[in-house]
């Protein structure tokens, strides 16, 4: 089984898009949340990821690891590959 990804996104944010590609690129399937203009939905993702409000917010296995840099950093660092290699089960 994958990692259950999620990332919360605004549409045209270039970060936000700079990470999904780098997810779409390890072929990782995702749940993406996109929430343009929603302040409540805004206020949920802060909330789950320590405060942070700015966009991406990405979580794997329910666990947050932060936004575009800190997945490529990830990625970078060869980390990437095992947060989702890990199922969470």
């Amino acid at each position: 089984m994958s990692a259950n990804v999620e990332i919360y996104t605004w549409t045209y944010c270039p970060f936000c898009i700079r990470a999904k590609a780098l997810l779409e690129k390890k072929e990782v399937s995702f749940q993406e949340h996109c929430i343009d203009g929603d302040q409540p939905a805004r206020e949920k993702m802060a909330q789950r990821a320590n405060g942070k409000s700015s966009l991406p917010q990405i979580f794997i296995n329910d666990h947050h690891v932060g936004g575009c840099d800190d997945i490529h950093a990830l990625e970078a660092q060869g980390e990437l590959d095992k947060l989702l290699s890990n199922s969470g089960t």
